[in-house]
């Protein structure tokens, strides 16, 4: 048997062992934190100096806000922690030796020009216009096939579409080629363990908020899970990168996929860093990653916005019919001329940030911030999805209006230039993918507006649509989006 099929399989058996006890230790593991948390506090706050630190909710002796966590304990720690946490970043990305998750210096630096100049520019994004367009089409078709079904009405999970076309669309344009799974179920693909490790990423681990406490980590099994799908993972890159040394491509420049590229980056020595093989796959990985969960997750909340909002969706789809016309195809260029279409898509980037932003400081030493001490290596949670809703940047914070962004009503942009606005972080540090992602999202969603009108199921109303959120490694729609697709008259 393959190996790579036989420790997927592995894997899927651990997983189930390693839940089943993460689920028996949990409340034992919460006990324990507080007795620890109390005691190390003891311990350590004698000699700690008197610091100016910025304020926070009020708090008990001893015990801080430990009260404030709520009854489910593991669950409350988890909405409060920084995402993502440390523990899966290390293990995943070798040490995080990519670029979202690697601290600042000068491989960092080289790391990040490769991406922006190599991997990810608007040449870059351009030349995988094919990948859009095929990936696109075989959707369409999949959905077209779900309306002419015994002429009865068929409920999409436009949620898993989503995942699936992002999947696909960042697998091509990173790896060279979809790697899906077996018939049979037994060969998991990259998306199911991306999907992981979002989750584990995600996912609240003792030993990155309290290190004292690391070995409850052991006894939950969120070690084992961390190891077991990086082990997993890394297997796929290996394969990926074998088959890519195996071709020696001649192809020029532009035809080329990441992994060439970076095979002839560390090859030819370029940029002055020595790239190893985990480097590499690092790298891979973060593209991957980065580019499915968040660009289905921001796709996904603009159908449901616009399901809510009819007259939205009346006005984006008559925009987009109109400039389509009768060609029977949705040409990337059209999209440029979508302007309400842009917006739609500015306006949920505004209202669901795909991410929570955690940066740390990078001074050795405490530093003033507007009078309050900042603790060198201090860790700070950005909440982007606050600062998008709040009502003194934005007038009717809560609703979703599109509008805003037409006619310069908001001079602003999603690129990081406006503090009020940045749902892909913002300065040195923002995320590297934004072109593709945006590129990616505003195609799908004008083909999904041009060829089917969207109904909710039977039974089901507007005024009752469930929008309700989950915070894991992205801020995703708790319920799956399901609706019914209705092809267009006029296709």
């Amino acid at each position: 048997m393959d190996p790579v099929k036989t420790l997927l399989k592995q894997w899927y058996w651990q997983e189930l062992q390693a839940t089943t006890l993460f689920n028996h230790i949990m409340i034992i593991s919460s006990l324990l934190l507080i007795f620890f948390s109390v005691l190390a506090y003891k311990l350590t706050s004698t000699a700690a100096p008197k610091l100016s630190l910025p304020p926070s909710p009020p708090k008990l002796p001893i015990i801080g806000n430990i009260h404030q966590l709520g009854t489910q304990l593991h669950r409350s720690l988890q909405g409060l922690s920084d995402k993502p946490q440390v523990k899966a970043a290390d293990v995943l990305f070798y040490g995080c030796s990519d670029v979202a998750f690697c601290p600042y210096g000068e491989y960092w630096r080289q790391a990040k020009k490769i991406c922006v100049l190599e991997l990810l520019s608007v040449r870059r994004v351009q030349a995988f216009q094919f990948v859009r367009e095929e990936e696109v089409a075989l959707m369409v078709e999949e959905i077209r096939r779900c309306c002419v079904q015994d002429g009865a009405d068929h409920v999409v999970d436009l949620g898993e579409v989503l995942t699936a076309i992002s999947n696909n669309i960042a697998s091509r344009s990173a790896l060279g080629r979809k790697y899906e799974g077996d018939e049979d179920g037994n060969n998991l693909n990259f998306g199911d363990l991306s999907k992981k490790a979002m989750e584990l990423m995600g996912t609240f681990s003792f030993g990155d908020m309290f290190p004292y406490l690391r070995w409850i980590d052991v006894l939950t099994g969120y070690n084992a899970k961390v190891r077991n799908t990086a082990k997993a993972f890394h297997a796929l890159l290996d394969q990926v990168i074998d088959e890519h040394q195996q071709q020696s491509s001649t192809e020029q420049s532009d035809k080329k996929d990441p992994v060439d590229i970076l095979l002839q980056i560390q090859k030819d020595g370029q940029l002055g860093i020595n790239l190893t093989r985990e480097n590499l796959k690092a790298i891979l990985l973060d593209m991957f990653i980065g580019g499915t969960d968040t660009t289905a997750t921001t796709m996904e909340w603009a159908m449901a916005e616009l399901v809510k909002n009819p007259s939205k969706m009346k006005r984006v789809q008559e925009e987009v019919r109109s400039i389509v016309g009768d060609k029977r195809k949705v040409d990337e260029a059209d999209i440029d001329q979508m302007v309400y279409l842009k917006c739609v898509v500015q306006e949920t980037l505004r209202l669901h940030a795909p991410v929570v932003v955690t940066r740390e400081s990078s001074s050795s030493v405490s530093s003033k911030l507007q009078g309050y001490d900042i603790p060198a290596k201090t860790r700070v949670m950005i909440n982007a999805w606050a600062i998008q809703r709040d009502p003194k940047l934005w007038e009717r914070q809560e609703e979703f209006v599109p509008e805003r962004f037409m006619y310069n009503q908001v001079d602003v942009d999603f690129k990081g230039h406006h503090s009020q606005f940045i749902p892909f972080g913002s300065g040195k540090r923002g995320c590297p993918g934004i072109t593709f992602a945006v590129v990616e999202a505003e195609y799908v969603l004008a083909n999904l507006l041009y060829w089917f009108d969207w109904r909710l199921p039977l039974g089901e109303t507007v005024e009752d649509f469930d929008m309700t959120d989950v915070f894991e490694m992205v801020i995703r729609k708790k319920i799956s989006l399901h609706l019914v697709p209705v092809l267009h008259s006029s296709c």
